[in-house]
């Protein structure tokens, strides 16, 4: 049986707009993603069987309540995997969580992502293929079929094109304020905004990808951050609200992630990045001090 180990990277949104509905009920994104270095670990035991056979091992200090059963991600990528490339597996996933759930930092989705990613290189598949059946299991989860640290999203955020990142990366400060909050209750809350807003950030984000390309340093793009989402959880959960109040009255530039509900704040290096982290430690927070990319093989 063969066997890898893959490290299943968090993500986070430096810019979030939503730009319209679809007849489908589904939201039309126009996102940044940020692949950063808080990461689940997973490990892969898997071989060809006449029959399907599959199993998830949950561990580490977040693995507390969540399922290990047929509704996890990451048993569903693979038979995802299973289906498109039609070969029976026995598999055996031990997932050890690090990400919290519920975050708005895509644990789950870079779960079954990095499943799909481990699985090919297994058995010598293309994860590229994968991008279709892998927008079935989540919006987010080809984002982790990439291998790029930066991506701009669009559709419901799984129209995917890398951002070339530059050679120094820097750090950010993550803080989950121990609230989970259901991103179907956000964008109902949520209200369109008119053309000439969408416009405008659309602008932004073009001269946001043009900075972050050429390498300039976070202060100098860090006005530009934005996430529309803000409007529909910042009034209403007041743990997330409080976080980014926090940050703001240290001088920094906050901004929730996702749907929510972590706040971060972009730091230029390691010291600066701890200082901070130090500053906003409160009872009931959780607070990783992260780099932006981070390696994804442990087998390297």
């Amino acid at each position: 049986m063969a066997r890898i180990s893959l490290l299943a990277p968090a993500k986070i949104n430096l810019f979030l707009e939503v730009t319209g509905k679809r007849p489908d009920g589904y939201h039309e994104l126009a996102t940044l993603f940020a692949k950063v270095s808080l990461s689940d670990r997973i490990e892969l035991d898997a071989e060809p069987a006449e029959k399907e056979d599959l199993h998830l091992t949950l561990s580490g200090p977040l693995a507390e309540g969540l399922s290990a059963g047929e509704d996890n991600l990451a048993l569903r990528a693979v038979r995802v995997f299973e289906e498109h490339f039609r070969l029976p597996l026995r598999v055996h996933i031990r997932l050890e969580k690090h990400i919290p759930f519920g975050a708005g930092l895509g644990g789950g989705s870079s779960d079954a992502g990095t499943v799909l990613l481990g699985l090919c290189r297994l058995f010598g598949k293309s994860p590229l293929e994968l991008l279709p059946a892998a927008a079935r299991l989540g919006a987010d989860v080809p984002l982790f079929l990439y291998p790029d640290t930066f991506l701009k999203g669009e559709g419901i955020g799984e129209k995917l094109t890398p951002v070339p990142a530059p050679a120094v990366l820097p750090w950010a400060v993550l803080v989950y304020p121990d609230t989970a909050v259901p991103t179907k209750g956000v964008f109902a809350r949520l209200s369109l905004p008119d053309r000439p807003s969408v416009l405008t950030s659309l602008s932004n984000l073009d001269k946001l990808i043009m900075y972050i390309r050429q390498g300039l340093s976070p202060a100098q793009w860090q006005p530009l951050l934005f996430n529309r989402l803000e409007e529909a959880v910042l009034p209403y959960i007041s743990s997330v609200r409080n976080v980014k109040e926090c940050f703001s009255a240290l001088g920094a530039s906050p901004l929730m992630s996702g749907s929510g509900s972590t706040v971060f704040a972009v730091t230029t290096d390691r010291n600066q990045a701890d200082d901070l982290a130090d500053k906003v430690k409160q009872k009931g927070r959780k607070v990783f001090t992260v780099r932006f990319g981070g390696n994804r093989d442990e087998n390297n």
